[in-house]
């Protein structure tokens, strides 16, 4: 199903896709989806260089579900993840974290978010493992894996001590994903995450936001490359008509 700019979207909004989901009971993902809310947004409008993007534009993301923003280039996708991270203010409507408005909680919600944009957010000069920590060590809250962990988790086992200028940008893509691991955070928010992936890196995404889904966590996700999420709770925003 489609969520579409204008209507709002109801509970059973988005549909199973797939096998129904598989929920971990864990004492550790029952934590997470505790933390977890419901992400709204209320009548939003986009304008850029006097353009308008989008406007009257409702969605809605509860946990367990993934939220995939589609349309075609320059149709806002990327300005609407930026609203909805608080980095941009819309020119009309609200961004609501559960029953609040997100300025009134501001604190809580970046407690609870983990956004990764188009740029990476990498930097060159340090290694993959020095990245991650510093990344941690600003994020604060609980972590999930240490970041060795997280690193051959996603791929870059034997590159996690050598400058990230170093690496193929498909690696650093890596690094920055690998950020996910390392801090507890129920929503992520995800800008073209398979951008520079190969297949193995973009099975190993799909598999982190089907995880992360099942275990009650939020995803809202852009791109362009086709995505495998079976047995996640899938909806579609589509932007540009």
């Amino acid at each position: 199903m489609l969520w579409r700019p204008g209507r709002r979207p109801t509970p059973a909004a988005a549909g199973i896709v797939a096998d129904e989901a598989i929920v971990d009971d864990s004492p550790e993902i029952a934590a997470l989806a505790q933390r977890a809310s419901r992400l709204e947004a209320r009548a939003l409008e986009c304008v850029r260089n006097d353009r308008v993007l989008f406007r009257d534009l409702d969605a809605a993301l509860e946990p367990g579900q993934v939220l995939q923003v589609e349309g075609p280039n320059g149709c806002g996708k990327t300005s609407l993840l930026r609203i909805l991270c608080g980095l941009s203010l819309p020119g009309a409507g609200e961004v609501y974290w559960g029953d609040a408005p997100l300025p009134e909680v501001r604190t809580e919600y970046y407690e609870a978010l983990a956004y990764i944009g188009h740029r990476h957010g990498v930097k060159g000069e340090l290694t993959p493992i020095e990245n991650l920590r510093f990344h941690r060590a600003l994020a604060g809250g609980t972590p999930d894996r240490v970041p060795g962990d997280a690193l051959v988790h996603l791929g870059l086992e034997g590159f996690e001590d050598v400058p990230c200028r170093t690496l193929s940008e498909g690696q650093r893509r890596r690094v920055a994903l690998a950020r996910l691991l390392t801090t507890r955070r129920p929503l992520w928010i995800l800008d073209e995450p398979l951008t520079a992936l190969d297949r193995s890196g973009v099975a190993v995404v799909e598999g982190l936001i089907r995880d992360h889904a099942r275990s009650g966590g939020m995803v809202m996700i852009t791109t362009h490359q086709a995505i495998r999420l079976e047995g996640c709770v899938l909806g579609r925003l589509r932007l540009g008509g």
